[in-house]
């Protein structure tokens, strides 16, 4: 009978202990608020809140907004940390902090300098508003706001993939004859994918929930402009709790449906490229 080895940290028990109370805090016990707060809702009550007009269509503007910007988050993010990572250039370390200024931002200083921007009679907004495009006060606009916010998730996803990718597979590929398109789309490619799926998630999800940056450029236009955070603030500012909870509820549905999709994605590619089956 082998001997079990010890761990090299011992306290596990207290260590677990310690670990679910944190978690307990910080994700459980307020997660459950939300679900408290809307049983006090009947179901047909629940139905009719989360299926209001004005409700449905925020939903529409957050969720059709943060796919869009995730797609572009995820396209433009990979083509970002490749850059950072293969190439050399005046400038580089500057641009990789520059990266991670949407987290350090405060959102409402971002919201207030991108509708600066994008007004009719900002710097990018009067020249697109030349071509008759509006982008401040649109879902453009929103859209634009969200890009802004989820783009560093992809970058610091792929970036560290990128750094510890083996050149060799890729090497052996161009000496047998295969173009630079095919190496990138049947070697590399299926590498950063499982990177690519879980940074875009956590831009879709981080999108999704965005409040302070979008409002302001929003315009907030019932029916139109207005996203679903806005929504549950809305609903807060007049008390009515069970209302902002019950609308709270399905978009923390969503996202984590989103999230636990994009797991499984990530651990199936994973099984992949380690020759496991599909």
């Amino acid at each position: 009978m082998k001997k079990r080895n010890k761990p090299v940290i011992p306290g596990f028990g207290l260590s677990m202990g310690i670990t679910i109370s944190i978690l307990s805090l910080v994700v459980l016990i307020p997660l459950a608020s939300l679900v408290i707060y809307t049983a006090k809702l009947s179901f047909k009550d629940f139905i009719e809140t989360i299926t209001r007009a004005r409700v449905l269509a925020s939903f529409y503007t957050s969720f059709v907004a943060a796919f869009a910007a995730a797609v572009i988050n995820g396209i433009m993010g990979t083509i970002l940390a490749w850059v950072l990572v293969k190439y050399e250039f005046p400038g580089k370390r500057l641009m990789d902090g520059m990266i991670e200024l949407p987290f350090a931002l405060p959102t409402a200083v971002a919201g207030i300098a991108l509708t600066s921007l994008t007004s009719d009679t900002g710097l990018m907004g009067s020249f697109f508003a030349g071509f008759g495009i509006k982008i401040a006060y649109t879902r453009i606009g929103i859209t634009v706001a969200m890009i802004f916010v989820g783009i560093p998730f992809v970058v610091r996803s792929v970036q560290p993939v990128l750094e510890k990718m083996d050149n060799s597979c890729s090497e052996a590929a161009g000496v047998l004859g295969a173009k630079k398109s095919t190496i990138f789309w049947k070697v590399i490619f299926p590498e950063l994918k499982p990177a690519i799926f879980a940074g875009t998630g956590l831009a879709f999800g981080r999108c999704l929930g965005e409040y302070g940056s979008i409002v302001f450029i929003a315009g907030n236009k019932p029916y139109y402009t207005e996203i679903t955070p806005l929504i549950i603030m809305s609903e807060l500012q007049e008390f009515d709790y069970s209302s902002a909870t019950a609308i709270a509820l399905v978009m923390l549905a969503v996202s984590f449906f989103i999230l636990f999709l994009n797991n499984v994605i990530q651990q199936r590619n994973a099984r992949i490229l380690k020759g496991g089956n599909a």
